[in-house]
């Protein structure tokens, strides 16, 4: 029986595109396109895209509905994100969507109003090597990618990282100005799975590592399980039938 592709709906700001040529060049059209076609190389996706200047943020309950998982890049605009959407997506993901937050998406209002935290971090630009070590080897999202990802230009985020302990610890990477930080983490929220995965700067061509890309795909298809449990709080009326225990 062949199996269903997982729908994906890949979300970004695409604001720096827009209006930074250093990273129009290296994402010429949109980071969102640079993981969509990651996914569609990997096979086994359904792949839309939606931009925040989009009507309802190209989040409508149609897309919602017809959505198994959403990757989320978002950065300079966290605020623009209205708040009645963050609450349909929020919904979706205690239902059982899945939730993909990428790199400085740390930040957006959806991963801090699931995460009940600051989510607030450490951060530096200064170019420095990245070793993202690969710490559940055993995990369904670390299938295939090896026991290290080395990225030789990336933005430092470093610990405190004001999260919520994570449900299972994915990956940890090291810069090479000392710091460390906690780059994948899994959580559940309701009966939907969230994967916060923290490298991807704007800057920088991460979204075409081919070990990056295997990740992403990887979270996917881990959190895009397919469930489907209705956010509701139903009035039973009528109590159900008791058996009686014989004398």
């Amino acid at each position: 029986m062949a199996t269903k592709p997982v729908r994906v709906t890949v979300w970004n700001e695409f604001r720096h595109e827009k209006s930074h040529d250093y990273v129009r060049k290296v994402y010429p059209k949109g980071i969102h396109e640079a993981i969509a076609e990651g996914l569609r190389q990997a096979g086994g996706f359904k792949v839309r895209t939606a931009t925040l200047d989009e009507p309802e943020h190209g989040l409508t309950d149609a897309v919602l509905k017809d959505t198994d998982v959403i990757t989320w890049w978002g950065h300079m605009a966290h605020g623009d994100v209205r708040d009645e959407i963050v609450a349909k997506v929020a919904r979706r993901v205690r239902e059982g969507m899945g939730l993909i937050v990428l790199h400085s998406g740390h930040y957006s209002k959806i991963f801090r109003t699931l995460m009940g935290t600051t989510c607030s971090l450490k951060w530096r630009e200064a170019d420095e090597r990245e070793l993202v070590w690969n710490v559940a080897p055993g995990h369904p999202i670390t299938e295939g990618v090896g026991e290290c990802i080395d990225l030789e230009k990336q933005e430092m985020y470093g610990e405190p990282f004001r999260i919520p302990e994570p449900d299972q610890q994915i990956f940890i990477s090291w810069f090479e100005g000392g710091n460390v930080f906690r780059s994948g983490c899994c959580y559940n929220r309701g009966a939907g799975r969230v994967f916060y995965f923290s490298p991807g700067h704007e800057s920088y061509p991460i979204f075409k590592n081919l070990q990056i890309r295997r990740v992403i795909a990887n979270a996917c298809r881990w959190a895009g399980t397919g469930v489907n449990v209705p956010d509701e709080c139903p009035n039973e009326v009528k109590p159900r039938a008791v058996v009686k225990p014989k004398k």
